[in-house]
């Protein structure tokens, strides 16, 4: 099938090389030259190591500019980024672009379903249906451009994964024909018979359900999703803050909750809070769909506010075991929202290290993807960047484990310790080994015990 795919973010190009993979003809346009130019050499442009190996042999055409072939293929993909606004609404204005200039450029007889892979606001979909009627009217075009939201459920640092090997596809779909092209678009791996890409291990007995509904549903499912993430992994950080002040053990906590069925031991783990470019976003997003519709939204707000408690927390826990921050060092250990990518979109440890500098500290810092895009998004913070682990920790009062990178469990913690001054660890996600980090010589500090 012949597919456009506008947007060659993380989730435009990995559903564009996972779907070539399939055998599709895959065309992708992004604004940026920069990206373009970087996809056209065959390079990433941002972190994503399992992607490398599938651009590198890809014969993905890119391309800065919808044109009328382009905007006439059998799917037109919307991947455009929806940030969100200072009042918690998501910006659209990327969406309606792409879909309006979809309808300037199709032409007589065409017949298009344009999916909305983007994370839109329940309602988006029908409200695009209507601008893109507007222009087709005010053109004089008989075509068919038929709105399908097809949201996606990539986690960052295993997407390619996620997108062959997913719980589900949901399409949310009215016409008939649409609905059977997106079908054969995604039929491989809803029916799992297509050869794993190289370097990607097959996950075997995997069932794909196929979720067809109306537009609204599908970004009501997506939106609803991400809410719910973010409220349980805020939900266990609360309980952790009430363990560590009775004294107790979140990880004991965690497991007897874990074992009843109905909660589950997923995203079930203490941390920073949630970050990244899309649970924050689209949870204040919901919230403001609701006040747009006179619905009292009273959890989704308190998520909110409860996951900025979170980081406060952290800083409030390393200033109480160093007595003060002010002239203190402070080495955070990861800036990325999460292991696996560089990408720094509500980073807790931005924000921690922001709270850090208020109060005085010196904030040094190491991530192995992550400092670029942590200088370009934050270049006013003074935080000073370091190449190794080895030389941020020179003279620092205390290290903060912010990220888990796999590389920080295998660090030398003797070589460590004889670089630091207060020798404190700070582990944000209980993840390091507490016996390995005390025995070369720490004072170490978990989340929730």
């Amino acid at each position: 099938m012949r597919l456009t795919i506008v947007g060659a973010g993380r989730v435009g190009l990995t559903t564009a090389l996972a779907l070539e993979h399939l055998g599709h003809d895959v065309t992708c346009i992004d604004s940026s030259q920069a990206v373009v130019e970087s996809l056209c050499r065959r390079e990433m442009p941002f972190h994503d190591p399992a992607l490398e190996s599938l651009l590198a042999s890809s014969r993905v055409q890119v391309f800065p500019e919808l044109t009328a072939e382009t905007a006439s293929a059998g799917v037109v993909m919307i991947a455009v980024p929806t940030p969100g606004l200072a009042d918690g609404h998501a910006d659209l204005s990327a969406v309606f672009a792409v879909a309006e200039r979809v309808a300037e450029l199709v032409g007589d007889e065409a017949d298009v379903a344009l999916a909305i892979k983007s994370t839109t606001p329940p309602g988006t979909a029908a409200k695009v249906r209507e601008s893109i009627d507007s222009v087709l009217t005010e053109r004089g075009v008989e075509a068919n451009v038929n709105v399908v939201s097809n949201p996606e459920f990539l986690r960052q640092g295993s997407a390619l994964t996620d997108t062959l090997y997913p719980d589900r596809v949901v399409v949310g779909v009215d016409d008939e024909t649409a609905h059977d092209r997106m079908r054969e678009l995604y039929g491989s791996i809803v029916e799992q018979t297509f050869d794993a890409p190289h370097g990607l291990q097959r996950l075997a007995n995997r069932e794909v359900a196929w979720v067809r509904t109306a537009p609204v549903n599908a970004e009501l499912i997506k939106y609803g999703s991400n809410a719910f993430l973010a409220t349980k992994l805020t939900f266990v950080n609360e309980i952790a803050r009430l363990a560590q002040s009775l004294g107790g053990d979140i990880r004991d906590v965690v497991e007897g909750i874990g074992l009843d069925p109905r909660i589950g031991s997923q995203y079930m783990q203490p941390g920073p809070g949630y970050g990244g470019p899309c649970l924050g976003k689209d949870t204040r997003a919901l919230a403001a769909v609701g006040a747009d519709l006179g619905e009292e939204t009273p959890l989704l707000e308190s998520v909110s506010k409860s996951n900025a408690i979170q980081r406060r927390h952290i800083v409030d826990r390393l200033e109480d075991a160093l007595g003060s921050l002010d002239g203190a060092t402070v080495g955070l250990l990861g800036l990325s929202f999460k292991a696996g990518t560089d990408d720094v979109t509500d980073s807790a440890a931005l924000e921690v290290a922001s709270l850090l500098l208020e109060r005085g500290a010196i904030v040094r810092a190491y991530d192995p993807a992550g400092e670029e895009r942590a200088k370009a998004r934050r270049p006013e913070m003074a935080i000073e960047y370091n190449e190794r682990p080895d030389e941020m920790s020179d003279g620092c009062d205390a290290l903060v484990l912010m990220t888990d990178w796999p590389e920080f469990r295998e660090l030398d913690w003797v070589h460590l310790a004889t670089r630091t001054k207060q020798r404190l660890v700070v582990d944000a996600r209980n993840w390091l080994d507490q016996e390995a980090v005390e025995a070369a010589g720490f004072r170490y500090l978990g989340l929730g015990r």
